[in-house]
This record gives C-alpha cells, sequence and structure tokens, in this order.
C-alpha cells in the first residue's frame, strides 16, 4: 500500500470496495483487517481512496469477499489509472462524476450552450437527449432519470456553494418547445442567486471549452470537461490554475446576481409575448 494523493478516481475506487464489503461480508471495518491481518488504518485510507493498494492488497481483498479470478482482473484493469492526476472515463459512466458533485464544497461551472446540467428541468433535459439522437426511448429515459438523481445535491441540508456562468448563447439555443425553455428560464430565475449571465458580446468567452471546477473539505481541487467521446478529470496543479484562470475571466466579464435576474426576466417576458403573438394569428 503506497500512500498518496487522493483523486476523484480513487475515492471512486475505495467506494466500491466499501460497498464490496458491506454486501458480501458481515465484516465491519476494523473485523475486515484483523481478518486480513492488516492495521485498521489501512483499510480505512484504501476504502477512502487516501492509498494505493497494490495487486497483492487487492488480491487479499477481494478474495475475502468472495470474488474470484476473472473479477480480481477486470477490476485492476478498471482502476488501474485510479491514482493519475489526469484521467479519462466512457461518456456513459456517471458513477465518478456523481461522486464528485455529492462530495463537493464548492462548485464553478461554465457553460455556453447549454444550461448546466445540475440547473436543468426534466422536459429540457429530455430535449437534449432526443436532440443528440439517443438510440431509444429507453436510453433516453435512463438518462434523464440519472440527470435528475444528480440534482439530489440540492436536498442535502449541507449544499455546495455553486457559481453557475452561463454564456447567454445557451439562452438563445431553443431545446424543445416554448414551454419547455418558459419552464427551464423560471427554473434559472428561481435560482438566480447562483447563476452569472455570460453576455453575448463575450465572443473569446464563447470559444472557450465547457468546464467545472470542484472543491473539496480535505482533498486537492479538481477540474472537469465532458465531450461526446470522454469525460476527462484533471487534479493536476496547472490544469487547476489554468482552469481557476478561466473563472475569474468570467467573473471580470459575467453580469452580476441583479443583471442576471433582470436579462432571465427579460427572456421569460419575450418568450411569453411569442406565445401570445402565436395564439393571436391562430385566432
Amino acid at each position: 500500500m503506497t500512500a498518496i494523493i487522493s483523486t476523484a478516481y480513487s475515492r471512486d475506487l475505495g467506494d466500491e470496495l466499501r460497498r464490496l464489503r458491506e454486501n458480501n461480508t458481515s465484516f465491519g471495518g476494523r473485523a475486515m483487517a484483523a481478518q486480513l491481518g492488516w492495521d485498521p488504518s489501512k483499510v480505512s485510507n484504501i476504502e477512502t481512496g487516501k492509498a494505493r493498494p497494490t495487486e497483492v492488497d487487492l488480491a487479499q481483498y477481494l478474495a475475502t469477499c468472495g470474488k474470484g479470478i476473472e473479477f480480481l482482473q477486470d477490476f485492476t484493469n478498471r482502476y488501474r489509472h485510479a491514482f493519475d492526476l489526469y484521467f479519462a472515463q466512457m461518456p456513459e459512466n456517471l458513477r465518478t462524476l456523481a461522486m464528485v458533485e455529492a462530495m463537493a464544497t464548492k462548485i464553478f461551472s461554465y457553460e455556453v450552450l447549454s444550461i448546466p446540467g445540475l440547473l436543468q428541468t426534466e422536459a429540457y433535459v429530455r430535449a437534449l437527449f432526443m436532440d443528440a439522437d439517443c438510440e431509444s426511448m429507453e436510453a433516453i429515459e435512463k438518462g434523464v432519470e440519472v440527470r435528475m438523481e444528480r440534482q439530489n445535491i440540492w436536498r442535502r441540508p449541507y449544499r455546495p456553494d455553486c457559481v453557475f456562468y452561463v454564456h447567454e448563447l445557451a439562452l438563445r439555443l431553443r431545446i424543445g418547445d416554448a414551454r419547455t425553455m418558459e419552464d427551464q428560464y423560471l427554473r434559472l430565475l428561481f435560482n438566480a442567486d447562483l447563476v452569472r449571465i455570460v453576455p453575448a458580446n463575450a465572443v473569446r468567452l464563447a470559444l472557450r471549452t465547457p468546464l467545472q471546477l470542484f472543491e473539496f473539505g480535505k482533498a486537492s481541487p479538481l477540474a472537469y470537461v465532458e465531450t461526446d467521446l470522454a469525460k476527462v478529470f484533471a487534479q493536476e496543479p496547472s490544469a487547476v490554475t489554468s482552469s481557476r484562470k478561466l473563472f475569474a475571466q468570467l467573473d471580470a466579464v459575467a453580469l452580476d446576481e441583479e443583471q442576471s435576474r433582470n436579462m432571465l426576466a427579460e427572456y421569460v417576458s419575450s418568450l411569453r409575448e411569442d406565445l401570445h403573438d402565436q395564439r393571436t394569428d391562430l385566432a
């Protein structure tokens, strides 16, 4: 076992080991340590992602959980890069991101062409997946369910401090029908204390990649970007520093809370006027 800086993925690894212990044995942490002949702190550090288990450690741990060699090989391959300061995951893998959001004490988010996922309405999410040409309605509904489950962090007694920078282009881009957009504007307006609108004339910032920066109570900060091909987590100090610089730029040009609130209200009013004109034309 090697002590090392924990990462989002190493905490995912540790959590998975803890689940295996709880689901496949009757041992608590100390009893598991006694069974393995380890110091209790070793089990604790591995299960919290604070220490890198060796392959022998994993073999002993998983064998105690009743797992065989094929499971060990698959598990080892899956978490081989868990302690890397840069790592990528398949787009459909949401476990690590959900854990990061749940553990964060602060979240800074920047979106250019869509509303931040943690503030999306269910109808907006569904329209996004439909526009993305998901394979089936079943896949769409599963995606909607998972996205909405991630928003459970708002029900926590101590939810993270958040600032969502949203480029005005995301407000202008029509996703779904008019009712979907109205409800989405209202959701943003209801959470206007968290939202900072980046005006449309901030063209250079519109060319930047959407980004999230997570801070934790004790763990190191983490930068995150998402593409159609992969989810990328970066905990290397230079990546975090670069992310902080972008958010400083956003803070300098974004509308303040009251200005953002007024702009959102204008979008709601404008959409309602358009809907009224459409009904008048139909009459």
